[in-house]
């Protein structure tokens, strides 16, 4: 047996729970299919300044300030030695009642409340069941077959399906379309400490970026409960030296090479496991085609380094779900129509991932580039806050006196003619 609705959304995450609230407030019927049970672990703690126009568009800005989530006010930067950066604080270039104070979260409960953000809309998700495969009729997605937890498949159909499906791009790899990053492909060990130590006051929930050799970097995020997040990104020869391949005995090592992330952590415990993951940076060829559309990190996923990855899912989320009401409202799911909607995501990849390149080239600093252009803090600011679709032009065209830059990639257009 089928069912039948408006849109069908894969994967209940940040992307996938904000166009379901979205197209749910619009009146339109969605059904969300999650492959695990809510509250679940997930990686990417923080949220950029920009977030607050998705997260406000879902009527959630009340709901976080009464949040026990950490208040996050500035970014800072720690040399291997120890030597910290004065504090990027967005207070001093944004409205503090909006933008200029954002949040770090813990994942299972932020995920939950989008989650639940999206039912409250009239969103039916159903958790615990798998999607297997894209449905088919001429040339054209329409639905999805899928495996409840009991084992039992069923197939739901819609006009539109979005594949919110994060980091395993569901449609994108059987579609052959997931390409790499030409440079930004990195390792990332992580875990959890509790008791560590962290500053105080407006600077408590900072997010500091430390410096170990060969441009590796921890993160260092301060969550509620006296969490801490933490872990080293850098390229896999660097981290696997000497043969060592245990996530743990991997990150031990590395605390040892920047010594503001030793003393931190020498008065915490280290709790829970520790990960590992790679390939960290990868893009779609195409942002969908007939009757289905990539949203969030199933379309692109970059470098952590500047936290982009919560932020560009909820915007993206936000901005597919209006695209796809505008569709269903047209009765027109022709791939060109979301044309625009692929080039605004890719016009925010570009200038962030423009920012990662840079930061991982030798000897580069935001220092250097400020030091000769003083105007240049604030456009720097603005992209770090997540203002990613501003033309950064003239900011690139100081960065490329000091390092080269890639050109933008020629990806993202939805494809026409689906292949076989």
């Amino acid at each position: 047996m089928s069912e039948n609705y408006d849109v069908l959304i894969i994967g209940a995450g940040p992307a996938g729970s904000s166009a379901a609230a979205v197209l749910a407030e619009h009146g339109r019927r969605v059904l969300v299919l999650e492959r695990e049970k809510f509250p679940r672990y997930h990686i990417g703690e923080s949220l950029l300044p920009f977030t607050y126009e998705p997260l406000r568009r879902l009527g959630l800005i009340e709901r976080m300030r009464e949040s026990a989530f950490t208040k996050k006010y500035s970014v800072q930067f720690v040399s291997p030695n120890g030597s910290a950066s004065q504090p990027f604080y967005f207070f001093n270039r944004y409205d503090r009642e909006t933008v200029a104070q954002t949040w770090q979260v813990l994942r299972s409960e932020f995920d939950q409340m989008l989650m639940e953000r999206a039912r409250a809309k009239g969103a039916t998700v159903i958790e615990e069941i798998s999607v297997k495969e894209l449905l088919r009729e001429n040339g054209g997605v329409v639905g999805v077959r899928a495996q409840r937890k009991d084992g039992t498949l069923a197939e739901f159909r819609a006009p539109m399906t979005l594949d919110c499906t994060g980091k395993e791009a569901f449609a994108a790899l059987r579609q052959g379309w997931r390409v790499k990053d030409p440079f930004l492909n990195k390792i990332a060990v992580w875990t959890y400490y509790k008791g560590s130590k962290r500053a105080a006051g407006v600077d408590e929930g900072q997010t500091t970026v430390a410096f170990v050799a060969e441009k590796g970097w921890f993160w260092h995020i301060p969550m509620h409960d006296d969490m801490v997040s933490v872990g080293v990104v850098a390229d896999g020869k660097y981290l696997s030296r000497d043969g060592v391949k245990d996530p743990a005995q991997i990150f031990e090592r590395e605390v040892g090479q920047n010594l503001w992330i030793k003393d931190c952590l020498s008065t915490g415990e280290q709790v829970g496991d520790y990960y590992i993951t790679s390939e960290y940076s990868f893009h779609a060829r195409h942002c969908g085609c007939e009757g289905l559309l990539l949203v969030g990190d199933a379309f692109a996923f970059l470098d952590p380094v500047f936290s982009s990855g919560l932020m560009l899912a909820l915007k993206s989320g936000v901005t597919a779900a209006d695209a796809v009401h505008a569709a269903l409202a047209a009765r027109d799911f022709s791939p060109a129509r979301f044309t625009e909607y692929a080039a605004t995501l890719r016009v925010g990849i570009e200038n962030m991932r423009k920012l990662v390149y840079a930061f991982y080239q030798p000897d580069f600093s935001f220092k250097k580039v400020i030091d000769r252009y003083p105007d240049a803090a604030g456009d720097i600011t603005d992209c770090l806050s997540g203002d990613v679709e501003k033309d950064f032009t003239p900011l690139w065209e100081k960065f490329r006196e000091f390092v080269p830059l890639p050109d933008d990639l020629p990806l993202g257009e939805p494809l026409v003619t689906p292949s076989a």
